[in-house]
């Protein structure tokens, strides 16, 4: 099992989060964040001995990537290849893992995720994605590792994806969050569990959820050693 987080996007909380996950999702400067944000945050994870990820996303700082853009699927390859190179190119990264829009896109999509998968594959690593994903069929298909996620600190609606965010509810409280991620981790569906960077309270969310796993003496790692 494995604990992530969406970092390097500029909210504000990565310090006191790097304390709690063992791997990072590191915005690559596009979505949100800038690149002195990303480079600070992959140096830092390099310091604390943390995994790093790619975490691409639409070019859209306005709605923070969390809006679709019907790019084709060559320009979402030339989009997310920009980004992964400009993040291996100062640190070793684990995986990729698409950003908002584009990540619900790559749910779907199956030339999106084949375009992603392509990415990844050039550079060795792994995909991560919600189980039964697009995006996880084409890693497969690509002989491509797959991690399947859970998300401690989201309402899942019944087909197991995220309930909006101006639902009531769809952001919970650190205790939700840590019975949630606990009832993810001994399903042994999921290979990695997620802590949103950007919401509030994620830090508190983060050492919540970390303080349960080991009381219940779950072990986790990086994910390219699961």
């Amino acid at each position: 099992m494995n604990l992530n987080s969406d970092l390097g996007e500029g909210a504000g909380a990565d310090e006191q989060i790097l304390a709690f996950v063992d791997s990072a999702s590191v915005g690559c400067g596009v979505h949100a964040g800038s690149a002195s944000i990303t480079i600070n945050t992959a140096s830092r994870c390099r310091q604390l001995g943390i995994e790093v990820g790619a975490h691409p996303g639409y070019d859209d700082r306005r709605n923070f990537g969390r809006v679709e853009n019907p790019l084709s699927a060559d320009d979402i390859e030339a989009l997310v290849a920009f980004q992964v190179g400009s993040l291996a190119a100062i640190t070793a990264i684990a995986f990729v893992k698409p950003h908002g829009a584009l990540y619900r896109r790559c749910q779907l999509d199956g030339a999106a995720a084949e375009a992603v998968v392509r990415v990844a594959r050039s550079h060795r690593v792994g995909v991560v994605c919600q189980p039964g994903s697009e995006l996880l069929a084409a890693a497969r298909r690509a002989g491509v590792p797959g991690y399947r996620e859970g998300f401690a600190d989201r309402k899942l609606l019944q087909d197991g994806s995220l309930a909006p965010r101006d639902q009531p509810g769809a952001v919970l409280a650190p205790a939700q969050a840590a019975k949630q991620a606990l009832r993810l981790a001994i399903s042994g569906e999921f290979d990695t569990i997620c802590i949103h960077g950007d919401s509030a309270g994620a830090a508190t969310v983060a050492e919540t959820v970390r303080q349960a796993l080991r009381e219940r003496g779950l072990e986790t790692g990086p994910l390219a050693k699961l």
